[in-house]
């Protein structure tokens, strides 16, 4: 075995991985772009607004008052130029507004008789100017930005139909194991897979494409290569296993992994829980794939699944490595000497403080299901009662 990789430099390390391999881009319409991440920059393909518009309901004026109502433009419309003194057009909010434009009185402020209006313009100017959002072509958005429905609306008001996007990474999901069951309660020296169900929920949730895992995959070297190979050769970018990450009797995933040629980016982390995780890059159909080996251990395999993978996607999707929020502790938290804790914690929705569950035991997945996420207490460090830590959350 390899000595445990730091835990900071091990989520840097399989973000760059991923970046190194990040996926090709593709163009979608902008229905289908929510959840993707934006390929290149997002620019618009006018001024923005092209052309002035008003910002309220009211009158547009040249000269001075009282004005003679001399028509009616609304939004969707080219209005004809104010020509002459004294001359008014109700203008609707969003309308263009007329050449020959001096003021624009709001209908609120404005007092009408038979076709002359009067008021007091306010003194700012009351239309949004061609370029004051943004001007044609100027980056308003970098690549690498997660497209949600508000860049989805700018884009379009923007003029664009299209985005060209990264598209959504694939993942098949393997489970390892002789001992476990799929259905029913435990019985007879056999436990309920857990994790079969859940991190493909979990992966989805990231925005993968996941579906559910067959069968479990029998303890033998044969059976593991065999599903390995079958899982990349149906296209996915990436395979999740559970179990097999030691080196015990039937752990076989590392020697299948060096039959079909693999080669680590990390292989264990200094964290606790779930030290025995790895990344492995595998060449297959010309280009490079990956496998999460995520601990048998249901807890330790979320904790491989939001330390690795987490960063691992954000890189094949082209996006920063994920930043961390910061939490305040309410209660102690212990360190776990050299290596980093990653321990559950629940945030208070009174005092917005957190403080750990009951029930973290590896193969406890009581404490999980009540949790946040996972307070980082460093190498070295203990968490005090009122110190920040960062939060990994749990999706």
């Amino acid at each position: 075995m390899t000595a445990p990789e730091d835990w900071v430099s091990a989520r840097r390390g399989v973000h760059a991985a991923g970046w190194r391999a990040q996926l090709a881009p593709v163009t979608v319409p902008l229905a289908e772009a929510d959840g993707l991440t934006l390929a290149t920059a997002l620019a618009p393909r006018s001024d923005l607004p092209a052309f002035p518009t008003s910002s309220v309901d009211g009158w547009a004026l040249r000269g001075r008052g009282p004005w003679r109502v001399t028509g009616r433009v609304l939004a969707g419309n080219v209005p004809a130029p104010l020509s002459g003194d004294g001359v008014a057009v109700e203008i609707a909010t969003g309308a263009m507004v007329p050449e020959g434009t001096e003021a624009i009185l709001r209908v609120e402020h404005s007092t009408r008789s038979g076709d002359l209006v009067d008021g007091t313009p306010k003194a700012e100017r009351e239309w949004r100017m061609p370029g004051e959002e943004a001007r044609a072509g100027e980056p308003l958005l970098p690549a690498g930005t997660p497209v949600t429905p508000a860049v989805i609306g700018l884009a379009a008001s923007c003029g664009h139909d299209t985005l060209p996007v990264r598209p959504a990474p694939r993942a098949a999901m393997l489970v390892f194991g002789d001992e476990l069951l799929t259905s029913g309660p435990p019985a007879d020296g056999r436990i309920r897979d857990a994790l079969g169900p859940a991190v493909p929920a979990y992966l989805r949730r990231l925005g993968v494409a996941c579906e559910p895992p067959p069968a479990p995959i029998k303890d033998t070297l044969d059976a593991h290569v065999n599903a390995l190979r079958a899982a990349l050769e149906s296209g996915v970018d990436l395979v999740c296993t559970t179990g097999g990450t030691m080196h015990g009797p039937v752990d076989h995933l590392h020697p299948a992994l060096a039959e079909l040629g693999a080669s680590y980016v990390v292989n264990t982390v200094a964290v606790r829980p779930g030290f025995p995780m790895l990344i492995a890059a595998v060449p297959h159909g010309g280009r490079t794939r990956f496998v999460a080996g995520l601990p048998g251990n249901p807890q330790s395999a979320v904790v491989a699944l939001v330390s690795l993978v987490v960063p691992l996607l954000a890189g094949l999707a082209g996006r920063p490595e994920p930043a961390l929020p910061q939490v305040t502790l309410g209660e102690p938290v212990p360190g776990r000497g050299d290596y980093t804790h990653l321990a559950l914690v629940r945030i208070d929705p009174v005092d917005g403080l957190a403080r750990p569950v009951s029930h973290v035991g590896s193969a406890m997945l009581r404490g999980l299901a009540g949790a946040q996420g996972f307070a980082v207490i460093p190498p070295g460090a203990t968490g005090r009662a009122g110190d920040t830590v960062e939060l990994v959350e749990v999706p």
